[in-house]
């Protein structure tokens, strides 16, 4: 099917050295949920970490959302817990908030210089490599919402909501207007932002660029978004369903394939072939990889009706009520607007597998010549039972991922085996926990 070697990054150039007035580097990856981890290191040690990277013991990319280790088969007591290395590559990027003070993302490797197999940039750099194998580029754009809220209360100041409000974005810009600026000196391209369907909720929209560069950016987004927030005395949360009345928190991601400067999944302002085949293996797997884009027990609460979250794997044009959103218009050369939405995932999964699962679904669809089902037109939560359902929950997702062949080729035997460890785990933890409702329900009237 494809290379699962591991692999690394041909395009990643060493950073430059420290532009007079910096005496502080931020070097920074994402774990196996997105979050950024990394150390701070001193001006006068950075010509040492430029060559040798930063140590962090290999339990890093197996830490669960609250830094405790998650058994594998690859960080264990057994192995005395080594180090490994994370080499920055890349540009200094300024660090929004802190004069004197860069960031600069990094790439891990085993001290003796071989990749990890469960980074999760792995199975995205396999993906891209696939693409450009098969002839293709691969660029994508990444939404992202979250909310904003009170720490003390746990919940949104606001108790209005005003979706695309103009006067309400007006009194977020005092916080979301430096953000963009900040991030745009990062290198993160953001093209828009507006207040989202429930009080407290944004959406910040990010331009297309190439793969890894988009999951970069994505990961930078939810880090920076986090550290600006807190510096306003705000929490801002990219969990899925934080509020079981209001909207979900959706990762959206926009693909499309190029060569020699044009998008080929345009053909007239229409999907092409070529797209409607990526389509096709998009759409079929979907099922078992729903894990990668929803890899937490509280993601499955997003999955209802008339949430603008799917709940089959459909597709349509112009359609928010699927799975997979066809976008279709004619633009420049540089700047066509034809491209598949994938609108399954969670805000707070891993930028990278989604990419890499996404991508090889996409490249199979091609290579296979998948054909997708009929478009849905109109309400598809309507006409549900058409399309194979979507896992509801996390036990299903995981038993699914478990006996895929087509994400074990995609991630690697280590890396799947830890998302699925993973979520075994906080299914475990969050069924053995007793909910609010419950008690709120019963404990005085039983």
């Amino acid at each position: 099917m494809h290379d699962t070697g591991l692999g690394t990054d041909p395009d990643a150039r060493p950073p430059e050295a420290l532009p007079e007035g910096i005496h502080t580097v931020v070097v920074g990856i994402g774990d196996q949920n997105g979050i950024l981890r990394g150390k701070r290191v001193t001006a006068a040690h950075w010509p040492s970490v430029r060559r040798r990277g930063i140590a962090l013991d290999n339990t890093f990319f197996a830490m669960d959302v609250l830094s405790s280790l998650v058994p594998n088969g690859y960080s264990g007591p057994d192995s005395g817990f080594p180090d490994l290395a994370v080499i920055p590559r890349g540009p200094l990027r300024p660090h929004p908030g802190e004069p004197g003070v860069v960031l600069c993302l990094g790439a891990a490797q085993e001290r003796g210089g071989g990749p990890i197999p469960i980074d999760p940039r792995q199975p995205l750099l396999r993906a891209v490599a696939a693409c450009r194998e098969a002839g293709f580029e691969p660029r994508l754009a990444a939404e992202l919402e979250f909310y904003l809220v009170d720490p003390a209360t746990g919940r949104p100041r606001e108790t209005r909501p005003e979706c695309y409000g103009l006067a309400r974005a007006a009194e977020l810009e005092p916080f979301l207007g430096p953000l963009r600026r900040d991030l745009e000196a990062m290198g993160v391209p953001v093209e828009q932002s507006n207040p989202e369907f429930s009080a407290g909720q944004v959406e910040i929209n990010l331009r297309h660029a190439p793969a890894l560069e988009a999951a970069d950016h994505a990961l930078l987004l939810r880090g920076m978004v986090k550290q600006a927030a807190r510096r306003v005395g705000l929490e801002a949360t990219f969990m899925a369903k934080p509020f079981a009345e209001e909207s979900g928190n959706g990762f959206h991601l926009h693909h499309s394939l190029w060569r020699d400067g044009r998008n080929v999944f345009a053909d007239g302002g229409r999907l092409s072939d070529l797209g409607r085949a990526y389509l096709g293996g998009l759409q079929g797997a979907m099922r078992e990889g729903s894990l990668v884009g929803s890899t937490h027990p509280n993601a499955y609460r997003r999955r209802r009706r008339y949430s603008y979250a799917p709940t089959e794997a459909n597709w349509g044009v112009d359609n928010r009520t699927v799975a997979l959103r066809v976008i279709e218009g004619e633009g420049p050369d540089d700047d066509d607007p034809v491209r598949v939405e994938e609108r399954t995932a969670a805000a707070d999964c891993n930028p990278y597998l989604l990419a890499a699962v996404g991508l090889f679904a996409g490249l199979r669809g091609i290579r296979e010549g998948i054909e997708p089902t009929r478009p849905t037109d109109g309400d598809a939560y309507g006409q549900e039972g058409g399309r194979p359902r979507l896992p509801t929950s996390i036990h299903e997702a995981a038993a699914l991922a478990k006996g895929s062949a087509f994400l074990r080729e995609c991630l690697g035997e280590r890396m799947l085996e830890l998302l699925v460890a993973n979520a075994e785990r906080e299914a475990e933890l969050v069924d053995a926990e007793v909910p609010p409702g419950e008690l709120r329900r019963y404990l005085e009237a039983m």
